[in-house]
C-alpha cells in the first residue's frame, strides 16, 4: 500500500481527480506522519489540524460538486512562518512576534487557499529570516532533541536557512509542499541541504505583500517541492500582479507546468569560474561537474564564462540587506504589536524610551540586533556614502555584468552551497564564517534574477550520505527555461525520488 504523505502534487492531485483518494485522506496521513516524526525534525512552529481537515473537507465537497479550483485543490502545504495567515500565529520565529495574530492575509497564501490548497501549519526559521541554519529561531521545536530544526538526511546537523522548516517538511514528507523566502539564498541552500527542490523567482514575479520584509529590495517568495514538476505547478499559482506591492511585476504569468518540456538541445550553458573556485568543497565540486556531463548528454553545449563582481556579491548583500533590515524592523517597537514593555509589568517601563529598549531588547535575538546595529552604521551620517551608497553603485554593476553574460548563455550552473550541510553549533559562534556560506547563492539576489536547486547528489559524511544541490541560474523573467532544465535533469536521473532514512 502506497504512503499517502510520500506523493507529490502531481501524483496526489492525479489520484484526487481519479476518486481514489480524498483531501481528508491525504491530511490524515500527513497528521499521522507527523505525530511519528515531527518530534524528531521538529520542522514546525505552528501545526493547524483542526483547520487543515476542515479546509480538506471543503475541497472534498467541490470536488464532488465538480467545482475543483486548480490543480493544488485539496493538496497539504506547509508555510514559512514568515507569511501573515489571517487567524493563525505568526511570529517570524521571534519573541517579539510570540503571540501575534495577524488580522489579513499575506497574497501568496491568499493565492494558495483560492486554489483550494490545505495549511498544514507554519514552519520553523531563522529569526525574521535572518541566518543560514534557522539555529537564530527563538523556537526549540525539536521535541526530541536539544536544538531547533534538524536536517532529516542526518539528525546531527542543520537544514539549511532562513527557510529551514520548509524544507525539512518537504524533505521528511511533513507536507506535500511548501512555500519559502529567498533574500540571499533562503530556498536554495536549504533546498540544497535537504535534497529537495527550490525556486527563487525573478524578483516582482510574486507579490511580497503580507510576508515580514527583512531587506525589501532581495526579498522574494517562491516554491519548496519534490519536484521541478511541482515547482512549475506552484509557481503558477502564486505568481502575479499584486495591487498591494508596486514592485510585483504586471507581465502575463506563464503556464509553466503545462509548458514543461525535457529538450535541451541548443541550449548553451555558462559554467562561471568564480562560482568553482577557492573554498568550494571537493567532493561537493566533483558532485556539480558530473551533472554538467549530464546536460552534454541531453543535448546542451557548456562554455567557462568569468562573472568577475561575484566577488563582490557578498559584500554588496551584507551592506545592503542590515540597511533595509535596521529600517523595516524598526517598526517592531512594544507599541503596536507583539511583545511589549508596557503589558509587561515586570519590565516596568518608566518611559518611552524604555518601552523601545526593554520590548526590543527581549523580543529580537543576537542576530537580529547584529543586523540591525550594522545596518544604523551603513545609513548613519558620514558612512552612508562610503557604504550604502558604494554598494548600490556595485550592485548595478553586478546586475549589467548578468545582463551581458546572458547575450551569450542561455543558463548558468553552478553549485548552491560551498559545502554539504555542517553540524549545529559549528558556525554559530563565528557569524562571519555562517555568512559565507551563502556566497554562491547571495549573487542572484542584488541582480533580481531567477535561480533553483534541485537535487543533484550525495557525498559522504561522517557515515552519512549527505544532499548536494545543483543551481541554475538565467536572466530575469526566465523562470520558464530554468524549470525546463531542472525537469530535463530529472528525467534523466533520480536523485530527487531519494528519501532519508529517519531514526
Amino acid at each position: 500500500m502506497m504512503n499517502l504523505y510520500s506523493l507529490t502534487i502531481k501524483e496526489a492531485s492525479d489520484l484526487l481527480a481519479k476518486g481514489e483518494i480524498t483531501s481528508v485522506e491525504l491530511t490524515e496521513a500527513i497528521f499521522a506522519r507527523i505525530k511519528d516524526i515531527e518530534p524528531k525534525v521538529g520542522a514546525y512552529i505552528t501545526l493547524c489540524e483542526e483547520k487543515a481537515l476542515e479546509m480538506a473537507k471543503a475541497s472534498d465537497d467541490r470536488r464532488k460538486e465538480g467545482k475543483v479550483l486548480s490543480e493544488i485543490d485539496g493538496v497539504p502545504f506547509a508555510v514559512k512562518d514568515l507569511f501573515l495567515t489571517k487567524g493563525v500565529k505568526t511570529t517570524a520565529a521571534s519573541n517579539i512576534l510570540n503571540d501575534f495574530i495577524p488580522v489579513y492575509e499575506s497574497t501568496v497564501t491568499t493565492k494558495l487557499w483560492e486554489a483550494g490548497s490545505v495549511l498544514i501549519g507554519k514552519t520553523n526559521l531563522d529569526q525574521f529570516a535572518m541566518g543560514s541554519s534557522t539555529e537564530t529561531s527563538a523556537y526549540n521545536t525539536s521535541e526530541e532533541y536539544d536544538s531547533t530544526t534538524r536536517n532529516p538526511w542526518d539528525l546531527e546537523r542543520i537544514p539549511g536557512g532562513s527557510s529551514g522548516g520548509s524544507a525539512a517538511a518537504v524533505a521528511a514528507d511533513l507536507c506535500v509542499a511548501a512555500v519559502g523566502t529567498d533574500t540571499g539564498g533562503s530556498i536554495r541552500q536549504p533546498a540544497s541541504h535537504c535534497s529537495i527542490t527550490g525556486l527563487k523567482p525573478t524578483y516582482g514575479r510574486v507579490s511580497r505583500y503580507g510576508t515580514i520584509a527583512m531587506a525589501s529590495s532581495l526579498d522574494q517568495a517562491g516554491p519548496m517541492t519534490k519536484t521541478v514538476e511541482d515547482a512549475a505547478i506552484v509557481l503558477k499559482v502564486i505568481s502575479g500582479h499584486d495591487k498591494y506591492d508596486s514592485t510585483s511585476s504586471k507581465s502575463e504569468v506563464p503556464d509553466y507546468s503545462g509548458k514543461l518540456q525535457a529538450d535541451m538541445t541548443g541550449i548553451k550553458i555558462g559554467i562561471p569560474q568564480e562560482f568553482f573556485s577557492e573554498g568550494l568543497d571537493d567532493d561537493v565540486k566533483e558532485t556539480i561537474l558530473k551533472s554538467i556531463e549530464e546536460y552534454k548528454k541531453l543535448g546542451a553545449t557548456t562554455v567557462e564564462v568569468s562573472l568577475p563582481m561575484a566577488h563582490y556579491a557578498l559584500a554588496i548583500y551584507y551592506i545592503l540587506m542590515p540597511a533595509e533590515v535596521s529600517s523595516n524592523l524598526a517598526r517592531f517597537d512594544g507599541i503596536r504589536y507583539g511583545l511589549s514593555a508596557i503589558k509587561d509589568e515586570a519590565l516596568s517601563a518608566k518611559s518611552l524610551e524604555e518601552v523601545y529598549t526593554k520590548s526590543r531588547a527581549l523580543g529580537f535575538g543576537p542576530e537580529a540586533k547584529r543586523r540591525i546595529m550594522l545596518g544604523s552604521y551603513v545609513l548613519s551620517a558620514g558612512y552612508y556614502d562610503a557604504y550604502y551608497k558604494k554598494a548600490q553603485k556595485v550592485r548595478t554593476l553586478l546586475k549589467k555584468e548578468f545582463e551581458k553574460i546572458f547575450e551569450t548563455v542561455d543558463l548558468l550552473i553552478a553549485p548552491v552551497s560551498p559545502m554539504p550541510a555542517f553540524k549545529f553549533g559549528e558556525k554559530s559562534e563565528d557569524p562571519l564564517s555562517m555568512y559565507l556560506s551563502d556566497v554562491l547563492t547571495v549573487p542572484a539576489n542584488p541582480a533580481g534574477i531567477p535561480a533553483m536547486s534541485i537535487p543533484a547528489g550525495f557525498v559522504e559524511r561522517d557515515g552519512k550520505s549527505l544532499p548536494v544541490g545543483l543551481q541554475i541560474i538565467g536572466p530575469a523573467w526566465s523562470e520558464q527555461m530554468i524549470l525546463n532544465a531542472g525537469f530535463a535533469y530529472q528525467q534523466a536521473t533520480d536523485w530527487h525520488k531519494k528519501k532519508p532514512d529517519i531514526k
